[in-house]
């Protein structure tokens, strides 16, 4: 749930798919940005650029628009999840109204270890909160605390083609991985469930990288058709206020550090199933370690550092990380780097990924010396999540033609 390109046009869908959702939808007031290409246009948030427009009601000019993201608790929260996406949701806070999540209920759809799960959802909260997540601004929860997650899921899957969930780029590689007849059920409708989490708090934006794309796609055709099957004159025939059930959700694409790369090869992602270690930087690693990983990191024989040699993907990797620990721009960092060789560059890059990570570090120690603290976050984070959900969950309920109790 994160990642320095810009998507300007990826939510495209099929004409089959539109001419079967858009010629019968005759209760949007207007043509949907499904219809067609997108042009980016920049939105409030630093550092951010919206690729489409929804076509949903627009609220009062004084309420925020929402925005909802979340990671796994599974393994350490590494500089990938931090720049690609946690980092990022700092700076959204301030502009949106925000929930961020911890989706544990993504992290069994693998084999894990159920002694670890709890932990591993409390550490990653914390880190949440000492990366700069402000409670006073934003709703911190566990997923699983918010029931209604999984009942929207079981909902959309009725209406989710299994055709649609075979095409998930994620389900055929991770399957792969543990084997086509053993891979769980979850695995195969996880999109469902990442769908539900987007469309229960009815969000207007969804921070997204490259590899999400996807996830997004699918989420956007999954509104569209909820919304034909069930919502307008349908919905307002069973007493509903009709209309569309679903906002669509828009993608924000970070301009920068979009998507880290493994530091042992520069052309795969970050990631915390990586069997090696030294693949990546965790945010809770020692001094001595990210020292340790930056001066065994994968490099290259050219002369000087760039960004943008197709060649090189290690060296636009490691450069884009300095650029965004550092605050500095491109320019800035391609002007003091270009002449530098690697045996100059790592110490320079170590030092800066130390100097912004220790404060993250000591914050997070002083959270989890406070368990009570902690548990009082997620609790009322919980409870503002439940009641945004629980009105989603009441249309759908009556536009699904379900008995109402009393």
């Amino acid at each position: 749930m994160g990642y320095a390109t810009t998507l300007s046009h990826f939510l495209i869908l099929s004409s089959s798919r539109l001419s079967r959702l858009g010629s019968r939808t005759r209760f949007l007031a207007k043509p949907t940005p499904l219809s067609g290409s997108f042009s980016p246009f920049p939105v409030t948030g630093q550092g951010f650029r919206c690729c489409c427009s929804a076509a949903t009601e627009d609220p009062s000019p004084s309420v925020k628009k929402r925005v909802v993201s979340g990671v796994q608790p599974t393994g350490s929260i590494h500089l990938g999840n931090y720049l690609g996406a946690i980092k990022n949701w700092v700076a959204l806070q301030d502009t949106y109204e925000t929930l961020f999540i911890i989706v544990d209920c993504h992290a069994i759809t693998l084999p894990y270890d159920t002694h670890q799960l709890g932990k591993a959802t409390t550490d990653t909260a914390a880190l949440y909160l000492a990366c700069g997540i402000d409670v006073s601004k934003a709703s911190v929860f566990v997923q699983s605390h918010v029931p209604a997650h999984a009942q929207l899921m079981w909902l959309l899957s009725a209406s989710t083609p299994i055709g649609w969930l075979k095409k998930m780029t994620q389900f055929k590689e991770k399957s792969r991985k543990e084997g086509a007849e053993d891979a769980s059920v979850a695995l195969f409708t996880y999109p469902d469930l990442m769908t539900a989490d987007i469309l229960l708090y009815q969000s207007d934006f969804v921070p997204v990288g490259e590899d999400q794309k996807q996830h997004i796609e699918l989420a956007r055709e999954i509104a569209q058709r909820v919304n034909h099957l069930y919502g307008g004159r349908k919905w307002k025939k069973l007493g509903g206020r009709g209309g569309s059930l679903f906002k669509i959700p828009e993608p924000l694409i970070p301009q920068a550090g979009a998507r880290v790369m493994s530091l042992t090869d520069g052309l795969s992602k970050m990631s915390k199933s990586a069997p090696s270690d030294q693949s990546r930087i965790n945010l809770l690693d020692s001094k001595d370690l990210i020292v340790d990983k930056i001066k065994r990191c994968k490099t290259d024989s050219f002369a000087g550092l760039e960004f943008d040699n197709a060649e090189r993907p290690e060296c636009k990797n490691l450069l884009s990380v300095y650029q965004i620990v550092s605050g500095k721009t491109k320019e800035e960092v391609t002007e003091e780097c270009k002449d530098m060789s690697w045996g100059t560059f790592k110490p320079l890059l170590a030092d800066a990924l130390i100097e912004h990570l220790s404060p993250i570090q000591a914050r997070y120690q002083e959270i989890v010396a406070e368990p009570a603290y902690l548990d009082k976050v997620l609790s009322e984070g919980a409870d503002r999540a439940a009641e945004l959900g629980d009105v989603t969950m009441r249309n759908m309920h009556q536009a699904m033609g379900f008995y109402q109790r009393r």
